[in-house]
């Protein structure tokens, strides 16, 4: 009987100090971005990430998370990234892992991109 309680409570702790969304869903998701007209460079804090149709994974944060779409001839066009609350991170909660919880915050896996797919049409410059 003893060991049972034993390994239950290991079981607990170990789950209650985990960080479940970070671990079951990780820190990233894969975004496609789709241009009109194709061949455009797609921008993530200033970082160039594909060139449209593409596909890439998008570090998930907490902050608001924006990018942006460059083609020469077109404006640019900045799209802000939507995030949804992710339902993993009740696992934290359900079983009280404050630790996992704050790791989840941290790693911006609270959250998860929703849509992961974003299709821009780019305007011409005014010459």
């Amino acid at each position: 009987m003893k060991i049972k309680l034993s390994v239950i409570a290991l079981v607990g702790i170990s789950l209650s100090s985990t960080s479940c969304a970070t671990i079951f869903t990780g820190t990233q998701d894969k975004i496609t971005f789709n241009s009109t007209p194709e061949g455009a460079k797609v921008f993530h804090k200033g970082i160039e990430k594909c060139t449209t149709p593409c596909t890439v994974k998008i570090e998930r944060a907490l902050s608001k998370q924006t990018v942006t779409f460059e083609k020469e001839g077109f404006e640019n066009q900045e799209v802000k990234l939507v995030k949804n609350f992710n339902a993993v991170t009740l696992l934290n909660i359900i079983l009280g892992g404050a630790i996992g919880v704050g790791i989840d915050a941290a790693t911006g896996s609270l959250t998860k991109y929703s849509p992961k797919q974003y299709d821009v049409e780019l305007k011409a410059n005014q010459q």
